[in-house]
């Protein structure tokens, strides 16, 4: 995370999304308590919040995710196939679904999360790398948040920490890539497209000294006379340099659809106060629990042991077959607060419940009710109905994110001319199935669609591979298929000559 939201460098419009992103992250870390002060010193948090987080998480991205290219699954498509193979190696190299793993999982938590890409050429092919949302800030057209306007620029900015060691002081960095006019004035024409264009991509990459910062005003208005340059492998100078783009190479994915806003909405957000609440049940029922293991004694009429050097009487000490010896009138009572606790554990309870309605996650998804306790399957699918439309609605805010990475790893290929020029077949990350699956339904659904015309051996394939079968690669698939009826249907014939022949023998 970068410095504090109320650093001078920080834009006033972004420091509210600074400071929730510290929030957020610290109820995922159970310690949102420490928000509160010397008053949270002694709250219990049980890792409620990094539950939804981790759940939701499983479901939004299902059991797989594949890269899929239109036309692949056909066998006469050899370049949409040579693209899949092509794209599904780079997604090897560079770790791709490690990395969809943490960058969605900031998404879910914090509302967004931001991929980079760059050309390598010591690999030969582009690299990625994920980014923290409390690094991005893009300037948007007009200052309008517009969710369809793409920035013309935006800068990735972060504070790195002064080193007492070195005596290196506290630095700000920002990387900032910007979209404007080609400096000759000449046109260029780019592989993916046959238009000349004006418009190139440039890089800066430099750093100030924090004790500067305060008199050059906030991140997009940093004053160049102070700044310090970094220079690339190749020791180019990063101040403005081409990149021979007609894009921005970063890519910002929302977790949410929020209409005209540019930022998606954290999973945790509209339950909060919930995880607020049931962090305060965990507390007091806690204590309930202790008074109630250790219960509070009242003794009267009881022979003490007495300090002998002080003649205080010592603090008793309660333990199984302690007996004190008390007077004629003695009692002894203690203090019942086991009724309190049960209402306490009651009640946690009715907050997991809200909790799983609030969050769309079904108690079963949470793993706070037992799959014997479901009435029926039926039952159970209909329970899945809240989450079924929260994860369709996810999925939707990433519908055009990942084809434009992909395109954009296509295009970084072709600059690198390790493809040809000209257009690019549309590529996705199709997310896998993630809910309980019938597959046996599935299978019978595809047999009987594929027989009777109604669908074609492609698509029946690939139904089943969202269904959950274990099938690689759609393509090969449908031609072992055809492969194997074909043979079928050539033995059949043999079979059926051959017996017509010894029909008419006999």
């Amino acid at each position: 995370m970068p410095g504090p939201a109320a650093a001078s460098w920080v834009p006033e419009i972004d420091r509210r999304r600074m400071a929730a992103y510290t929030v957020l992250a610290s109820y995922d870390s159970n310690q949102a308590a420490a928000l509160l002060g010397e008053d949270g010193d002694d709250r219990r948090e049980y890792g409620d919040a990094s539950l939804i987080v981790d759940q939701t998480l499983s479901h939004l991205l299902g059991e797989t995710q594949k890269i899929v290219v239109d036309g692949a699954e056909d066998k006469n498509m050899a370049v949409a196939q040579e693209r899949e193979t092509l794209l599904r190696d780079w997604a090897q190299a560079e770790h791709l679904r490690m990395r969809m793993q943490h960058a969605e999982r900031t998404a879910v938590l914090l509302g967004d999360t931001v991929y980079l890409l760059a050309w390598s050429r010591t690999k030969g092919r582009p690299v990625l790398r994920t980014f923290d949302p409390g690094f991005y800030f893009p300037v948007l057209p007009d200052g309008a948040l517009d969710a369809d306007a793409y920035p013309e620029r935006v800068h990735l900015a972060w504070e790195v920490p002064a080193d007492p060691s070195t005596g290196q002081p506290g630095t700000l960095r920002r990387v900032t890539y910007e979209l404007d006019q080609i400096e000759s004035g000449e046109q260029r024409t780019y592989p993916w497209s046959s238009r000349p264009s004006d418009t190139t991509c440039y890089l800066t990459d430099a750093e100030w000294d924090l004790d500067q910062v305060d008199r050059t005003g906030d991140i997009d208005a940093l004053s160049p006379a102070r700044a310090r340059f970094r220079t690339n492998a190749d020791g180019d100078v990063l101040n403005r340099l081409d990149l021979q783009l007609d894009f921005i190479p970063i890519i910002h994915v929302p977790n949410t659809v929020n209409g005209p806003e540019h930022y998606g909405q954290s999973s945790l957000l509209s339950v909060a106060q919930l995880l607020d609440d049931l962090a305060a049940a965990d507390t007091d029922s806690q204590r309930a629990s202790a008074t109630t293991g250790s219960p509070i004694i009242g003794l009267s009429g009881a022979r003490l042991p007495v300090d002998r050097r002080t003649g205080r009487p010592l603090p008793l000490e309660v333990e199984p077959g302690m007996v004190w010896p008390l007077g004629d009138n003695g009692q002894l009572s203690t203090v019942d607060t086991s009724a309190q606790l049960a209402e306490l554990r009651a009640y946690v309870e009715a907050l997991r419940d809200r909790l799983s309605v609030v969050t769309r996650l079904p108690a079963g998804v949470l793993g706070t009710v037992s799959p014997s306790e479901v009435p029926s399957g039926y039952a159970l699918q209909l329970s899945f109905g809240p989450l079924d439309a929260m994860v369709r609605s996810m999925r939707l805010a990433r519908e055009t994110k990942y084809p434009l990475l992909l395109k954009m790893v296509q295009r970084l290929y072709q600059l690198g001319g390790m493809l040809p020029p000209g257009d690019n077949p549309q590529a996705t990350i199709a997310f896998g199935a993630y809910l309980p699956a019938d597959l046996s339904a599935a299978l019978e659904l595809v047999v009987r669609g594929v027989q009777g015309g109604v669908l074609s051996l492609e698509t029946g394939v690939r139904l089943l591979v969202e269904a959950g079968f274990p099938i690689e690669d759609a393509a090969l698939e449908v031609e072992r298929i055809r492969t194997s009826a074909s043979s079928s249907a050539s033995t059949r014939t043999t079979n059926s000559a051959e017996e017509e022949e010894g029909g008419q023998a006999a």
